[in-house]
C-alpha cells in the first residue's frame, strides 16, 4: 500500500494533468494554433510534474516527523499504561487508603481503601480538601492543616504526619499520612498524592506499653528482666531494673546491668531455694522462693523472689521477669505470731488443766458439804436464825453446785468440737424440755406455740439441741414481764439449704444499744436476778458453734426477745 504523501501526490498530478488537458482542448477549439501553443502545453505539463515532486518531498519530511511523534506518543502511552496498571496493583494490594489532590483545582480522589478501612461509600466522599479536613478530629484539624499548608509552601517533596481520622460509624481511627509533592517548572506545588495508612493498633499497643512502663517504674515492688538462658550455672544476666529494686537492694542500674541474680546471695540465704530456682530456669518453668538476700551494703532482708518466663509468639524464651518483694517485716510479724500462738496455745493447756483440776477439787469438798446439809435437814432446828443461816447456806451451795457442772460442761465443748449427729425428731425433743420445766411451766402457765411441721427432723447432737432449747425457754420464764401474759413461740422453716430456728418472747428484753457486744459473752448478766450466773447464753453460742450454726438476737426493752439459730441441712 502506498504512503499517503504519495497517494495525495498522484492525485494532485491526476488532477492538474486532467485539468491542463481540458484547458488545452479549450483553446484548441476557440483558439488558434500556432507553434508556441504546443509548447506552452509542453510548459504546463513540466510544471505540474516539478511542482508534485516538490510537494512529495515537503509531505515526505512532514510525514517521518509525524511518524517520530506518533511512536513517541505510543511509547509515552504505553508508560501512562504500564504505570496505571502498577498503581491499580498496587493500591489492590496494599490496605492503605490512597489519595490522588490536584491543588489547583483542589480535586481529590480516593483509592478503595477509603471505604474498606473507613466505611465511607463511593458517594459519600467528598472531591475537595474541605471533605478531608472535616473528618480529621477537631483536637488535631489546627495542628496538621498548618503542617500540610507549611509544607506546601516550602515547597518539600516528602510530607507525613499523624492524626486521627474519622470513620463512617463516627469513631475515630489513628492514621499515619504520607505524601508526595508533584511541582511544575516553576517550583510550585501542582498535585500531591499520599496514602493514609491505619495505626490505630499500633497507637493501642503504644498506649499500652506506656501504661505497663508507668506501672512497673512506679511500682513499689522491685522488678528486674534477665536474659532467657546463661551458661555458666547462674540464674541469667540482669538486662532491666525498676527505681523500687534500687531503693530495695541499694544498687544503681547501671551497676547492676550485665550482672547475676546470684550478686545477691551471702552467707545465710537459702541454697536450696536458689537450686529450685535453677531447676526451673532449667525448665522453663515459673517459680517462687522466700530467702535472704543482701543488699549492696550488705545489710540481710528476706526477700520473696519470683521467676516467670517470657516467650515470643513462636513460643521461643525471650526473658525472665523477677518480682521480688522485701518481706523482712512481713516474716518478723510472722515469727511473733508463730511465738505468740504456741504461747496462747499452752497457756490454753495450762488452763484447761487447771479447770480440771479445779473442778475435781472442789467437786469432793462441794459433795460433802452437800451430804452434811442433807443431814442437818433431819436435825429439827429451833433457832429462827440459826435455821435461816441454814437455808442460806444450803441455797448457796447448791447455786455453786450448778455453777460447776456449767463450767464443766463449756469446757468439754471447747475440748471436744466435733460430736455425734443423728436425725432428731424437734417434737421430742420438746417434749423432753417441757417435761424437765413442768414445774415452772405449771406455775407460771405461759402460753407457747410451735410450728415445726416444716421441718420435723434435724441432723443435730441430740444432747446439744435439748440444752440449747432447756437454756432459752429458761431464760424466757425467768425474765417474763409481769405486766402481761407470757407468750413464747418457735417456728422451723427451712430458707436456702439452711434450717432456721426462731425462739421469740414477749419478755422484758435486752438493751443491745448497752449490752449487743456482750449478750454471749462468759459471765454477762443484764438484770438484777439473784439466781442469774450469765452462763446460760454463752453456752447456748458454744454449743450452735460447736455443731456448725450461727445464733442471733433481736430485743427490745420491755417488748420481747429473739434468738435465730441457724444451720446448714
Amino acid at each position: 500500500m502506498k504512503s499517503k504523501p504519495k497517494q495525495i501526490i498522484l492525485i494532485y498530478i491526476i488532477f492538474s494533468l486532467f485539468m491542463a488537458i481540458l484547458c488545452h482542448k479549450f483553446l484548441v477549439y476557440y483558439a488558434l494554433k500556432t507553434e508556441f501553443f504546443y509548447l506552452s502545453f509542453v510548459k504546463d505539463i513540466a510544471f505540474i510534474f516539478f511542482t508534485g515532486l516538490i510537494f512529495n518531498y515537503i509531505l515526505s519530511k512532514n510525514e517521518s516527523r509525524n511518524i517520530a511523534i506518533l511512536k513517541k506518543m505510543q511509547s509515552a502511552n504505553e508508560e501512562i499504561k504500564k504505570s496505571n496498571e502498577k498503581y491499580d496493583i498496587v493500591a489492590k494490594a496494599t490496605s492503605d487508603t490512597i489519595w490522588d489532590w490536584r491543588i489547583p483545582e483542589d480535586y481529590i480522589t480516593w483509592n478503595k481503601g477509603i471505604e474498606n478501612v473507613f466505611g465511607y461509600k463511593q458517594e459519600e466522599v467528598g472531591m475537595t480538601s474541605k471533605w478531608w479536613f472535616d473528618k480529621i478530629h477537631p483536637e488535631d484539624t489546627i495542628k496538621m492543616s498548618v503542617r500540610l499548608y507549611s509544607f506546601i509552601e516550602l515547597k518539600t517533596e516528602k510530607w507525613q504526619d499523624q492524626y486521627r481520622f474519622r470513620c463512617a460509624d463516627g469513631t475515630y481511627k489513628y492514621v499515619l499520612d504520607r505524601g508526595f509533592l508533584l511541582k511544575d517548572d516553576n517550583g510550585k506545588g501542582i498535585r500531591m498524592i499520599g496514602a493514609i495508612q491505619d495505626i490505630t493498633k499500633q497507637k493501642e499497643e503504644e498506649q499500652r506499653l506506656k501504661l505497663l512502663e508507668t506501672v512497673i517504674t512506679q511500682s513499689k515492688d522491685s522488678i528486674l528482666i534477665t536474659e532467657a538462658n546463661s551458661t555458666d550455672g547462674k540464674i541469667p544476666r540482669i538486662v532491666y531494673v525498676n527505681p523500687a529494686f534500687t531503693k530495695m537492694s541499694g544498687y544503681e542500674s547501671d551497676e547492676i546491668l550485665g550482672q547475676s541474680p546470684n550478686v545477691f546471695k551471702g552467707p545465710n540465704s537459702d541454697s536450696e531455694a536458689l537450686k529450685k530456682v535453677l531447676k526451673a530456669i532449667k525448665e522453663e518453668q515459673e517459680c517462687l522462693i522466700e530467702t535472704i538476700s543482701y543488699s549492696k551494703n550488705k545489710r540481710e532482708y528476706w526477700v520473696r523472689f519470683s521467676m516467670i518466663p517470657i516467650f515470643t509468639v513462636e513460643g521461643v524464651l525471650s526473658h525472665w521477669i523477677s518480682i521480688q518483694q522485701d518481706i523482712t517485716e512481713e516474716r518478723k510479724l510472722e515469727t511473733e505470731k508463730e511465738q505468740l500462738i504456741r504461747e496462747l496455745t499452752q497457756n490454753n493447756k495450762d488452763l484447761k488443766q487447771f479447770s480440771y483440776i479445779t473442778s475435781h477439787n472442789l467437786r469432793a469438798p462441794l459433795s460433802n458439804l452437800m451430804g452434811l446439809l442433807n443431814l442437818i435437814e433431819d436435825i429439827p432446828v429451833e433457832n429462827p436464825e440459826l435455821e435461816e443461816i441454814l437455808g442460806g447456806f444450803y441455797k448457796s451451795t447448791h447455786l455453786l453446785n450448778e455453777t460447776i457442772n456449767d463450767l464443766v460442761k463449756v469446757i468439754i465443748i471447747k475440748d471436744n468440737p466435733s460430736m455425734q449427729k443423728e436425725m432428731v425428731s424437734l417434737s421430742e425433743v420438746f417434749e423432753n424440755v417441757f417435761g424437765q420445766l413442768s414445774f415452772q411451766i405449771e406455775a407460771h402457765k405461759p402460753i407457747i406455740k410451735l410450728k415445726l411441721d416444716k421441718v420435723p427432723l434435724l441432723n443435730t447432737n441430740k444432747a446439744y439441741i435439748e440444752s440449747i432449747l432447756l437454756n432459752l425457754l429458761t431464760n424466757s420464764i425467768k425474765y417474763k414481764s409481769e405486766n402481761r401474759k407470757l407468750k413464747i413461740s418457735i417456728t422451723a422453716e427451712e430458707i436456702d439449704q439452711r434450717v432456721f430456728l426462731t425462739f421469740t418472747d414477749n419478755g422484758i428484753g435486752i438493751d443491745l444499744e448497752r449490752n449487743g457486744d456482750k449478750v454471749f459473752g462468759l459471765y454477762q448478766r443484764f438484770h438484777n436476778y439473784p439466781d442469774s450466773k450469765g452462763l446460760g447464753l454463752y453456752l447456748v453460742k458454744s454449743q450452735v458453734e460447736t455443731m456448725g450454726g450461727t445464733i442471733s438476737v433481736k430485743s427490745e426493752v420491755n417488748k420481747g426477745t429473739s434468738f435465730i439459730i441457724s444451720f446448714k441441712k
